[in-house]
This record gives C-alpha cells, structure tokens and sequence, in this order.
C-alpha cells in the first residue's frame, strides 16, 4: 500500500492558533459595526436603495440565519435617520361624496394638531349653536323681526275682515291657513248649524263666498308674501347669528390651514353643513326623545352629526426622527393594507370614515418596508395587493368581504393615498427562482436582488471581525466574554460549518447558538471567561442531542446486523461512504457496494435502477463506468461484459454520483480477480477519462467510517480515499486527527483511478506500452486479459449459434 500518498495530520483541519491574536480576551475588542463577509450583498444594497425609480425594490436572499434581516433593518435604519419625515395622513368627510372619504396630508406632527383643532369643535359646536339661539340677544332680535311682519300681516288681515264683513261672512286664522265662516243673523255658524240651512239660504251663502274669494284673492296672496319674508328674515338672522357664532372658532383655522386647499374647502362645507342644519343642533322635544328611548331603531344610527368634523389621524408621524422604518412578520392583508371596521347597529353593520385603519404600508410610507417572503406569499390577498401598490403607487383601503363577494350592508370608498415607499423582501433563494420564474410581475418590482453568501474568506481580517462579533454578542446579552482560546476554537467552527479550511460560515445564527451554550457551560464551570474547553463542550453536546439515529446506525453496523467489513480482503467488494442529513444533524455512514462479473452481453446492470431505486445522477454515474470499461479495454476487440452492481442491505434509494469510484473499483477487482482491502473505504465520483472528481460531505463521510473502525478497533491500515480536490474541504475533529498523527488511520488523496485501485489492491495499475499491452501482473493487464477471454468465449457461442 503506497504510503507517499497518504495525508499529513496537519492537513486535516487548519486550526486557528489563538497565540496569533493581539487581545487576551473579546473585553479588549470594539463591538462589530458593519456586516462580514457580504460585500457583495453590501453593494447590492447600497445602490438598491439610492434608486427611487419605479420597480427598484430589493429582494434579500440567502439562508436562513445569515444575518439579512438584522442587517436590513439597521442599514435601512441608519439611512433612513438621515432623510426627511413624510407628511401626516388624515381622512375627512367629504360633504358632497359621503360614502367616499377625502385623504389630507399634513408636515409631520400638524396632523396631530388639525385633529384636535376639529375634536374641539365638534366637541363645542352644539352648545354654541343651542347657546346662540337660546340667548337673550338673539330673542331679541327674532321677536323684533317677526313683530314687524306681524303688524303687516294684521293690517292685511284688517284690511281681509272688512271685505269679508261687506259679503256677511267673518275671517278666521290658524296655522294651517285662513277660513271664511259665514254670518247668519249676526252669528258666524259652525259646518254642523251650515248644513241644517235650507237650500236657497246656502245658494245665497255659496255665491258670497264666491264674491268674497274673488274680492279677497289679492289680499291672501299679500299675506303669504309676507308670512313667507318673515320666515326668510327669521332663517338669514338665525344662520347670520350661528353664523357669527361657529366663525369665531373657524375663522383662526381658515387662517391656521390657509395653505391646503381641502381643508379650506372642509371649513366651508362645515359652515354650509351647520346652517343646513341647524334643527340639528336643537334640543329634541319630548316626544321624540321618548319614541328613541323606546324604539330606537326608527331612528336610524344615533350617532351626533357633529362627529362628521371630526378627523381621523390615519397616520402621526409626530415622533419620528427621519423616514419610517417598518418591520413585520404577520403580513395577513389587513395588516398590511389597513381595514375598514364595522359595527353593529340595530342588526345592521354599519361604519363611517372615523373607523378607517391605517396598514403597514400607510405607516411606511414615505419610508421603508421589511417584510419576509413567506410570510407574505403565505397570505395570497397581501401578495397581490403588495404588488398592486407597488405597481399603481397608491393604496385604497377596500373592504376584503367585497374582493370576496360577500355583501355588507353599509361600505365607504376612501380616496386612495399616494404611495412612495421601498419595499425589502427577505427570503431563500429558492423563493427567488420560483417567483422569478412563475410571477411575470416579480421581475419588474423587484428589480434588485441583494444576494447573500453562505461563506467567506477564512482571512485574517474576517477573523478579527469574527472576533468583534463575538464581543459585540457579549455585550448585547451582558454575558462573560471569550477568551481567545474560545475564540480560535469558534473560527475552527466556522470552518466547519462551510466544510472548508480557507472559509468561514456566514450563517452566524448557528454560531450564536453555540457562543450560547459555550457561554452556559463556562458559568456551569464557575469560569470568568469563556475557554476553548467551553466551546467544545458546547460542539460536542449539541452533536449528542441530535445523534441517535447516528449512534443506533453505529450500533447495527458494530454488531453485524449491516454488514460492513473493516479487516479483510474480498474480491468485488468494497465499503462506499454516503451522508445522512437529518434536517439538524448530518453524519456519515459507510455502505457494502459489491460488483459480480461474467461472460455476456448485456453490459453493466445498476440493481438499484432496475428496481428504480436509483437517483438520476447515480444512474448517471453507472453508465459513465461503461464508458471509461469501453475506452479503456475495448480498442480492439468487442466489449462482452455483464455486470452487477449493487448497494448491499440498501432499503431505501440512492442518489448521487458520489460512489461511482467505488463502484469502478469493485468492478475493476472482479474482472481482476483482485482483493480489495476492506479496511480502506472510497468516495469520489468518476469521469470516462478515470480521473477522480470533488464530492461533498468529505468529513462527515470520513468521520461515519472513523467511528466504525474505532469502535471495532484501530488496526493502523485502516482509512478513506477522497478526491484530491477535497483536501481543502478537511475539517475534521481532533480524534480523528489525532489517529492519523499515530499513524491508527490514514487518508489518502487521488487524482485518477490508477492511483486508487493501487492503494486498495496494493497492486500496480499498469500503464500501456507501444505495443499496446499493459505490463504482466498490473491490473489493467490481468482486467484485459478477462476481457479478452469474455470475448472470445462470447465469439465462440456467436460461431456455433
């Protein structure tokens, strides 16, 4: 076995030596200001929000716990201290379009104002008008006027009576009009006493009464013109007087809010509204105060109509200090687009525009909205109504019972608010595909994506802002801080995290979860600081709270319930190495991969695809391992092979191109009839040239087949052959480097499949001569000389057939 080209234990995990800092503890470290590792994304960000164009939203995306959304609110947070507070947003009633509110904008904080100005008033009016009109003065002044029409409507009257005395009849007034009563012997008579008359005496009254009316015509119509002028002079002094009244408070607002136009025009309806309706403001009389009492829903809504001065403040902006920066998990439509509420009133669902809520989007506006992808794509209405705001650049408060069909029995139709706002969507990067391919309107609202990455350069500058976060964590929980044993040992983890020795991870969630725990097993241990024991006791326990599945799969493998073995030689076999992700706990599991080999024509069979067991790029793989038999053996004489291939003890499918090496050798030590040490497993996949390619999950993978051959015992031949590429990709834990240090476990790198089938067979692989034989004894020789001997045999059968 060829041991120059085993692995060196310092290859296996390039640890971090806190000797190297220039602190003694995080204490001595600033708090981290700015995000690592993202610069990219930074970018991104930063020309995102400086384009104020239609469409130019920004779509964060990246895993989860990479730090996007915490990053987003304080970028967001810091740009938006620096730029302008957007106007108050108010609803008014509007007087000619009841059922449709009017939206106002006002400078920050005088929404706040304007509301109050008009509660006051609305909370006075009654009483001035009912005050006004009860006063002294005003009595005065009404009796005066109606004095002076009654003095001519009496002349009039006078004038009727004498008229009416020439023809024998007498007048009569009330409020419902004026009566012509006739005179018989002196005495003016009842209907009753009228219709005992004989016939010709009511002839002669009939024909003076016609005579009276003809003469008297002039006379009535005068006494309605005046009758009619007292009612007018009575009506233009009381509204002259409220008038006069109410314009002591309105006048200052007429002068207060001179520069917006709609409210301006708000005062003036709010005149016109109160001379209008003046009874309004009356006292009810007793009758109809007791018919409210009693029934009550003949009345209709019994709110006073003075509330339609009132304001609703649909959003303050009086205690900001720049633009709104607003965040939210629980996107449900009404949230996000305001609401309309209702009441019950009498058994009918009423409301009115003091009822009108505002959304997210009102109180961003103006500012800056941070939403999570899936929360708004989890609500259906948020999504479309997001982007219909984005699209139209206004918001309409509607009622979601009407976008259903559903009937409701009073609604409002409030003006829509113009909308100026910058939406940020924080989600995966499989929302972003899904959404760019499927929705056309994605891509042109969201025409920024700020793209996070998962790992960064493991450099000296990114570890000391590793560092500063670790103090800056420190500090925000007002914990102990980490010494720089502590320290180095979360950058080793880092590392780990990303499965690569020149990166570190990005997803600092998980991070903090393990300075947590590291910093609890400190204060267990009674430690003022938090050491590199610490951190590791937080790796390893968090490992044992996940690893059953891990340790019963061992436990089976230990006992020879799964048959793997670690110790011997065996023709067409060999022990491949696949991961097992378990959502919070990935590990690695050896697998018997075992080859049978014969005369025939059917090539090689994938067990596994032919009981559809097998993932398209194991499939893939199989068939490559054709090619390169092909290429490699069958130049000048047909290839006559049938093959087995086989995952032993394999209950559940297979995917992945990543034991397609191990399968070649299996494969190749059949046709051999050379054994394959037991001790040493395989990963790596295979191209048709034979040269070895990169696979995933090298540690986990190296790591599963360590802790079979621990715990059956270290024999100091055992080991793994991974793809040269993954030397990087080596982060292993300390005992595993530790039995390599030893010389208890080796890791050999390969480029080609030459290189590997010797260091499993301990046998040359052989290189091709001029004469195009491969050297006695190599494998390639004794695979070929199979070959041909396969073919001749299957020429033998052809000639005879």
């Amino acid at each position: 076995m060829s041991k120059n080209r085993e692995l060196s234990y310092e290859q296996l995990n390039n640890y971090c030596n806190p000797d190297e800092f220039d602190f003694e503890d995080t204490s001595e470290l600033e708090s981290l200001k700015d995000i690592i590792g993202q610069e990219r994304a930074v970018r991104a960000m930063e020309f995102g929000v400086k384009v104020r164009m239609r469409g130019y939203n920004i779509y964060m995306s990246g895993s989860t716990g990479s730090g996007k959304t915490s990053y987003a609110q304080n970028y967001i947070k810091k740009l938006a201290d620096k730029e302008n507070v957007p106007d108050d947003w108010c609803y008014i009633y509007d007087f000619d379009k009841p059922t449709q509110p009017m939206a106002v904008n006002l400078p920050a904080g005088m929404g706040k104002v304007f509301q109050k100005d008009m509660d006051n008033f609305a909370k006075t009016v009654g009483e001035l008008v009912s005050k006004t009109l009860g006063s002294e003065e005003y009595e005065k002044q009404r009796l005066a006027i109606i004095k002076t029409y009654s003095d001519k409507k009496e002349e009039l009257i006078n004038k009727l009576n004498h008229e009416a005395q020439k023809h024998q009849f007498q007048v009569k007034t009330t409020s419902s009009g004026i009566y012509f009563l006739p005179i018989v012997n002196g005495k003016a008579i009842s209907v009753q006493e009228y219709n005992e008359l004989d016939d010709d005496l009511k002839h002669e009254i009939s024909k003076a009464s016609e005579l009276i009316q003809m003469a008297t015509t002039e006379i009535i119509r005068n006494i309605r013109i005046v009758e009619k002028q007292e009612e007018e002079e009575v009506t233009q002094y009381e509204s002259k007087a409220v008038l006069q009244t109410v314009n002591t408070y309105l006048n200052p607002l007429f002068e207060k809010y001179s520069k917006f136009p709609k409210i301006q025009h708000f005062l003036k309806k709010i005149q016109e509204d109160i001379i209008e309706n003046i009874n309004e403001f009356k006292p009810d009389d007793e009758e109809v105060e007791q018919t409210q009492i009693v029934v009550p829903w003949l009345t209709g809504k019994t709110q006073p109509h003075e509330e339609r001065y009132r304001v609703n403040l649909l959003v303050d902006n009086s205690d900001l200090k720049g633009a709104p920066v607003i965040i939210d998990f629980n996107p449900t439509y009404h949230n996000l687009m305001g609401k309309l509420e209702y009441e019950n009133e009498f058994g009918s669902m009423t409301t009115d525009f003091t009822m009108i809520k505002s959304g997210l989007i009102h109180r961003a506006n103006g500012g800056y909205l941070i939403l999570q992808a899936k929360d708004v794509l989890s609500n259906a209405q948020s999504w479309e109504a997001l982007k219909r705001v984005l699209k139209t650049k206004e918001i309409t408060i509607e009622n979601m019972r009407e976008q259903m069909g559903l009937a409701v029995v009073s609604t409002l139709k409030p003006e829509p608010i113009p909308v100026d706002i910058k939406v940020i969507l924080v989600g995966s990067e499989y929302i972003y595909n899904l959404l760019y391919q499927y929705d056309e309107e994605f891509k042109k609202l969201f025409k920024i994506k700020v793209d996070f990455d998962e790992e960064m350069d493991r450099s000296k500058e990114n570890i000391m802002k590793l560092a500063k976060f670790i103090s800056s964590f420190c500090r925000n929980e007002k914990t102990m801080h980490f010494h720089k044993s502590g320290v180095a040992k979360i950058v080793d983890y880092s590392s780990t995290l990303v499965e690569d020795q020149t990166k570190l991870s990005t997803r600092f969630n998980d991070i903090v979860e393990i300075l947590c725990e590291a910093t609890t097993w400190a204060q267990i241990d009674g430690s003022d600081l938090v050491m590199a024991e610490h951190v590791t006791k937080a790796i390893k326990e968090k490992k044992k709270r996940c690893d059953k599945y891990d340790k019963k799969l061992l436990a089976m493998l230990k006992e020879g319930t799964i048959m793997i073995d670690t110790d011997s030689e065996v023709v067409g076999q060999i022990n491949g190495l696949s991961v097992i992700d378990m959502g919070d706990y990935v590990f690695g599991k050896p697998s018997r991969i075992t080859a049978t080999t014969y005369v025939g024509k059917a090539g090689i069979v994938n067990i596994e695809r032919e009981i559809e067991m097998s993932g398209t790029s194991h499939s893939k793989g199989v068939l490559i391992l054709s090619g390169y038999i092909g290429q490699k053996y069958a130049q000048d004489l047909p290839l006559s092979l049938s093959a087995n291939l086989c995952f032993e003890q394999l209950y559940s499918g297979v995917d992945g191109d990543s034991a397609s090496s191990a399968e070649l050798y299996a494969l190749l030590s059949s046709l051999a009839e050379l054994p394959i040490y037991q001790g040493i497993a395989v990963t790596g996949s295979v191209n048709q040239k034979g040269e070895i390619q990169p696979i995933g999950g090298a540690t986990y993978k190296i790591q599963g087949f360590f802790e079979l051959c621990k715990a059956r015992g270290l024999n100091g031949r055992q080991g793994v052959i991974i793809p040269h590429q993954n030397v990087k990709n080596l982060v292993l834990d300390d005992e595993v480097v530790q039995a390599v240090k030893e010389g208890l476990f080796h890791i050999y790198p390969v480029k080609t499949v030459d290189e590997g089938i010797e260091i499993l067979t301990n046998t040359k692989a052989g290189q091709k001569q001029k004469n195009g034989k491969y050297p006695v004894g190599t494998v390639h020789y004794r695979v070929s000389k199979k070959l041909e001997k396969f073919a001749r045999a299957v020429a033998k059968e052809d000639k005879k057939a």
